[in-house]
C-alpha cells in the first residue's frame, strides 16, 4: 500500500535543543507582536482599531485603483475589499479607520458616503450594510479577544492535566502558546491586519495544535510499559513521535489543502483569516514534535519521575 509517509526512525528529541532556540525566536516575536496589538500599534482592524464600514455596490463596473483614489483624498487609512462575484456584481466592502472619537467616526461616515456620491454621481452605489465602531468599544473589543485567548488556554491546562498528568498540562499549554504567538508575531512583522476572524483563527489553531499533541500523548502513555524496564523515556518519547509521525503529516496536509483553496479561492475577505490558519497547521505541526514532548523530555531528565 502506498502511503505519503513511511515508517521513519528519526531522533526528534536529539535535535530538541536546537528546536527550542527557533521556539524561543517565535515566542520573542510573537511577545513583541501581542504588546504591540495589545496597545493598539499594530495594524488593527476596525473592530479594534475602530472606524467605519460600508459594504455596498456600484450598479456599473468601478476599478479598485479608482475608488481607492477617489476616498483618498478626503479620508485617510482607508482599506477597500473587492466582493465581487459573491452577493452582487461591483461589490466592495470599504473601511475607514477612525482611532479617535465618537463625533470624528460620524463626520468619517458622513464624508465617506458624500464621496461615494458625489465621485461616482453617474454610477449609483447601494448600501447593504453601515457599521462604525467607537475606539472605546475598539479597546473593549481587543481587550475581550485577549481574554477569550487565555480563557481557553487555561483550559487547555487543565484538561491535559486531568487527561496525563501536570507536567505534560505545562507543556501542551507551553506549546499551544508557542503556535498563538508565532502566528501573532509573524502577522506583526509582514504588516498583516489584526481583526476578529485573525482571532477567530488563532483559537481554531490552538484546538488544532491540542489535537495534535494529544495524539502524540496517548501514544507515549501506551509505550510506557513497553520501555519501562528496556529504555530511556526519551527513547519512548522518541518511538512514539516517530509512530505517529504518518498520522500527524497525513492529517496537516489534508487540512492545507482546504485552506489553501480558502486562501486562492476565498477571496481579500478571507485571505488574512487562511493565512493565519496555514501558518497556525504548520506551526502547529512543528511543536507538536518538537515542543510539547521535547518539553516533558527535559523536564524529566532533570527531575525523574517516570524512570527513577
Amino acid at each position: 500500500m502506498f502511503r505519503i509517509i513511511p515508517d521513519t526512525n528519526i531522533n526528534f528529541i536529539g535535535a530538541r535543543k536546537i528546536a527550542f532556540i527557533v521556539s524561543l525566536v517565535f515566542i520573542v516575536l510573537g511577545v513583541v507582536g501581542f504588546t504591540m496589538i495589545a496597545a493598539g500599534k499594530a495594524n488593527l482592524g476596525i473592530d479594534f482599531a475602530g472606524g467605519v464600514l460600508i459594504k455596498g455596490y456600484f450598479e456599473q463596473p468601478v476599478e479598485i485603483e479608482d475608488l481607492r483614489s477617489s476616498i483618498s483624498t478626503d479620508l485617510e487609512n482607508v482599506v477597500i475589499t473587492n466582493l465581487s462575484g459573491f452577493e452582487h456584481d461591483n461589490a466592495f466592502i470599504i473601511k475607514v479607520k477612525s482611532p479617535g472619537t465618537e463625533e470624528e467616526s460620524r463626520l468619517q461616515l458622513a464624508t465617506l458616503e458624500k464621496v461615494l456620491k458625489s465621485s461616482f454621481a453617474t454610477n449609483t452605489f447601494t448600501k447593504v450594510e453601515t457599521h462604525q465602531i467607537g475606539p472605546a468599544v475598539g479597546e473593549t473589543l481587543r481587550k475581550d479577544a485577549q481574554f477569550a485567548v487565555l480563557l481557553s488556554l487555561i483550559g487547555i491546562i487543565i484538561y491535559i492535566w486531568i487527561r496525563f498528568d501536570f507536567r505534560s498540562g505545562i507543556a501542551a499549554t507551553i506549546a499551544t502558546f508557542h503556535d498563538v504567538l508565532a502566528v501573532m508575531g509573524i502577522f506583526w512583522v509582514l504588516g498583516l491586519e489584526f481583526d476578529m476572524l485573525t482571532v477567530t483563527a488563532l483559537l481554531t489553531l490552538a484546538g488544532y495544535s491540542l489535537t495534535d499533541t494529544v495524539v502524540v500523548f496517548d501514544r507515549i502513555r501506551e509505550n510506557l510499559k513497553k520501555y519501562r524496564t528496556r529504555g530511556e523515556f526519551s527513547n519512548c518519547v522518541n518511538s512514539s513521535i516517530n509512530e505517529v509521525l504518518a498520522r500527524t503529516c497525513n492529517t496537516s496536509i489534508t487540512v492545507l489543502f482546504v485552506v489553501g483553496s480558502i486562501f486562492v479561492f476565498g477571496g481579500d475577505v478571507l485571505r488574512n483569516f487562511s493565512l493565519a490558519l496555514i501558518l497556525g497547521v504548520l506551526v502547529g505541526t512543528y511543536s507538536s514534535i518538537f515542543v510539547a514532548s521535547p518539553i516533558v523530555v527535559e523536564w524529566e531528565s532533570r527531575s525523574p519521575k517516570r524512570f527513577k
